[in-house]
């Protein structure tokens, strides 16, 4: 493994470390190809079905597998070399992509493979994490896991934004055979360009052993109350975004406007997350409480109706304070078992993941008795009172 100078910090020092670039190129590749293989999937169905129901479902079957994958299968991720797991994820998915070019494939069955793919991605997320926990020195291990949420959120902002265009341009088959040649790059990079990192190795069945990854996640204190931390901060600030249109009609703004508060958080995270990288680690951990009011706080403001302008500016803000992550990380990392390091970033992932889910759905639906600027005001109270309760808790043992 290659040693980054001590002049370097910041992603530059990461990317330094031997293959590391290789896995973030591999993590834009693919995050890219599933995104826009999303959309051309929604819009595909739409068009066999004219459902909008089942056009929506895409977004669900591609979530929802999280949690079985994560719950059931996390010890995969512990007993195979990381590298192994992530090209045959990766390679997985290829070919439930491809399955689905099959001409007049019914739509129960494109949905199951997206399930399918959703099962697999949180195995591989916490692989890859795992991989990082051993080819990164820990000063550097929150640094990669931020470039990672860098590239996911930068990802996600023009996926969506270009993934329509490129469906008219090319229409959704197309598109979709372009992902799978993205999942099949991603395993290339991981594979041909990445060191090999050992198997912790597990003693169970792979069922018995996810379970017992989750007992010990659960009857570790410290970590369980970090790992709730992580979870409940994102899911209070994400739910202005279940509310984004419903806002945007509140205001009186096109509806079109809405982009303007969807892309508000993710460009706030990703410049957060870029600022957090050039501090020491002492200050990135004395900022965490700080940053996770950051997050909080600013939904307040809704409750005056701001502008399409301001809203997204306080989104920009709020998304900001996402780089607490940079403080938790290595209090997470510390308080693992490495023998547990696979289950428990996978079982992370997709707690994050259908934490967000509900939070979102959840909002969207009090945002129907109530006036969205308020709910998301409501968001916001609650979030930080409680994110602040959870915080005293998890970081007064550390």
């Amino acid at each position: 493994m290659s040693t980054p100078t001590t002049t370097t910090t910041g992603y530059r020092a990461v990317l330094q470390v031997a293959g590391m670039r290789n896995i973030f190129v591999a993590h834009a590749v693919s995050m890219a190809g599933t995104v826009a293989a999303q959309v051309a999937l929604s819009i595909l169905i739409f068009e066999r079905t004219g459902s909008p129901l089942l056009s929506a479902l895409v977004l669900v079957c591609a979530f929802l597998p999280y949690a079985l994958g994560g719950i059931a299968l996390s010890s995969i991720s512990d007993r195979f070399p990381a590298r192994r797991v992530l090209v045959c994820s990766d390679l997985i998915s290829a070919g439930c992509i491809a399955l689905m070019l099959i001409p007049g494939l019914p739509v129960g069955a494109l949905l199951g493979l997206l399930l399918l793919t959703g099962i697999v991605a949180p195995i591989f997320a916490g692989a890859r994490a795992a991989s990082l926990a051993q080819l990164l020195p820990a000063d550097l291990f929150p640094i990669g896991r931020s470039l990672l949420r860098a590239i996911g959120q930068l990802t996600v902002l023009m996926g969506f934004g270009l993934g329509a265009i490129a469906v008219a341009a090319l229409g959704p088959t197309l598109l979709l055979a372009l992902d799978v040649a993205t999942f099949v790059a991603s395993a290339a990079l991981i594979g041909l360009g990445t060191p090999f990192t050992p198997a912790v190795g597990t003693t169970g069945g792979t069922v018995q052993d996810s379970l017992s990854g989750l007992k010990y996640l659960l009857s570790n204190v410290r970590l369980r109350r970090l790992i709730v931390l992580s979870w409940v901060v994102p899911a209070f600030s994400s739910m202005p975004d279940g509310l984004a249109v419903a806002y945007t009609a509140q205001t009186g703004a096109a509806a079109t406007a809405a982009g303007a508060l969807f892309t508000g958080y993710a460009v706030g995270s990703v410049l957060g997350e870029l600022a957090a990288t050039r501090l020491e680690p002492s200050t990135r951990r004395r900022l965490v409480v700080p940053l996770i009011l950051l997050s909080q706080l600013p939904a307040i403001a809704f409750v005056a109706t701001p502008g399409i302008a301001l809203a997204a500016v306080l989104l920009a803000i709020s998304g900001s304070g996402y780089a607490f992550n940079q403080g938790i990380d290595p209090l997470i990392l510390a308080a693992i078992d490495p023998a547990y390091r696979g289950r428990l970033f996978t079982v992370q992932t997709s707690g994050l993941m259908a934490i967000q889910g509900v939070s979102i759905a959840l909002a969207g639906a009090i945002g129907t008795v109530i006036r969205p600027g308020l709910t998301i005001c409501l968001a916001g109270v609650v979030g930080a009172v409680v994110t602040m309760l959870l915080a005293r808790r998890a970081l007064s043992e550390n």
